[in-house]
């Protein structure tokens, strides 16, 4: 019996966003090198997402870190992590 690992997918935040947190608000800047042109604004969900970033991560390893620190349904967490993260991707805000 053969069994195929899954790839695992490690990302980081791109060095060309910067990320502001003030009074309960996120904002994720880009620098003139980004190709993404605009401020996205967000909660304290996005601001902890963007702060494990910080480091090369997995959706799975934001997903259990923000299971620890949130109380949330189940499933609810993973949903918003992979929305996000897949917005965050689109714009160019983290490197895979």
């Amino acid at each position: 019996m053969i069994v195929a690992k899954a790839k695992v997918i490690t990302m980081k935040l791109n060095e060309n966003f910067i990320v502001h947190v003030e009074d309960g608000t996120t904002l994720l800047v880009p620098t003139a090198e980004a190709q993404f042109s605009g401020i996205v604004r967000g909660n304290k969900t996005l601001a902890a997402i963007l702060e494990l970033l910080q480091e090369e991560t997995t959706r799975e390893e934001i997903v259990q870190k923000l299971s620890e620190r949130f109380d949330a349904a189940d499933g609810v967490i993973e949903a918003d992590v992979t929305s996000t993260l897949g917005q965050l991707i689109e714009i160019g805000a983290v490197d895979e």
